[in-house]
Formats: C-alpha cells, structure tokens, sequence
C-alpha cells in the first residue's frame, strides 16, 4: 500500500491540524484570521493559500510553515530513511506565490529531504523589481525549461541562461533570478540541498 500512498494535499493538512485541535471552521477562522468560505475552499482543493496567508496561518497558530507541506510527524520521522521515493507532479504541488515567482513545490509528502525540487514561474523582470539578493543554506542547481533567465549574484557579473542550459551556485551568496530580456515569464526548475534540517523552512520564509 505504501508505494501507492498518494502525498496528501494542503486542504489535508489543514482539516488534520483542525480536527486535531478540535476547532470548527469557525473557531480556526478566529484564531488564523482567514474567513470561513477560504478555509472550506482550501480544505476540499479548490483553493490554495498565497505566501502571505500561509505566513500568517503560520503565525497565528504557532506552527512551522513547513509543517503545511507534508503529512508526517517529525517527531515519529526515523532519523535515517532508505528506499523511499516520491513522484513529483505539479498537479500535488504545494504552490507558494510571491511578487515575483509562482513556486510549486515537488515531492512535499517526503520529510527530511536533502534535496527540495521546486519548479519556479519567474514574472520579475530587472533586478530593482526583484528587490534584495536572497542567501539561504546550501547549494542549488538551476536547468531553464522555458525561456530565459538573468542571475544575478554578489560576487559575479549577470550571467543570461537559456532553456536547455542550467547553473550551479553557493545559495548562501546573495542571488536572484529574473527574466531575460525578451522574455515575459520564465519557468525553471530548481532543487536546493543542504545538510541543514531547516532548509525548507529557510526557503518558504524567503521573501523572492
């Protein structure tokens, strides 16, 4: 059965840690400040929750965001796991938006993962819409399947990736991604690692 165990979906999470609590979709709208017709939405699929919500459910609740995204029990997680696999298809993605990317991150129903496969919509198109270079934990790897991409980074002039080409960095040095001159959106697929066990959380609390 296991093989088969389909990774649960935020609207699951969501009704666990309701049902766990013992709260109606009233009294979690209270707490969480989400209205009741958004709650019901997100728990049955048909609707999932912007960065912004998902920080501030987190917040309100006094839960880790990464705890929205896969349905184990850290605490009864074994420290070493051997043999495991996960299908990662973007219609199970947990999506995260941002002012500048759609996230749709792969493979969430795996906990303690060395590596976190993300495949990024890029709309920001020049570094001062972007905003601050980003740093977190580790190192990632970057393969443009659509379009095309600007890096910029802390110690290197901007470099233009196009699809079929990818980069490798240091995550911890200062970088960004924006779109490439042409292009109005990009899409690219990215996987970060890290021996650090709080990457995940590292990476949903980025502000892109």
């Amino acid at each position: 059965m296991g093989a088969h165990t389909k990774p649960r979906t935020l609207g699951e999470v969501m009704r666990e840690i309701r049902s766990r609590n013992g709260w109606t979709l009233k009294e979690m709208s209270g707490k969480s400040g989400i209205p009741v017709s958004t709650l019901s939405k997100v728990e049955h699929n048909r609707l999932t929750l912007s960065y912004d919500k998902l920080q501030q459910l987190s917040q309100r609740l006094n839960i880790r965001m990464s705890d929205l995204f896969a349905e184990e029990d850290p605490a009864s997680a074994p420290a070493r796991v051997t043999g495991r696999r996960s299908i990662g298809k973007l219609d199970n993605a947990v999506r995260v938006t941002t002012d500048n990317y759609d996230y749709f991150y792969l493979c969430t129903d795996l906990r303690q993962k060395r590596m976190i496969p993300i495949v990024t919509r890029i709309r920001a198109q020049s570094a001062k819409e972007f905003g601050d270079l980003v740093r977190h934990h580790g190192e990632e790897f970057i393969y443009v399947i659509e379009g095309g991409i600007e890096v910029h980074s802390e110690f290197y002039d901007p470099v233009r990736i196009d699809a079929g080409e990818g980069i490798y960095l240091d995550s911890s040095m200062g970088h960004a991604y924006v779109t490439a001159e042409g292009c109005e959106e990009a899409v690219v697929l990215g996987v970060c690692s890290s021996e650090d066990d709080g990457l995940m959380d590292s990476l949903i609390n980025l502000r892109g």
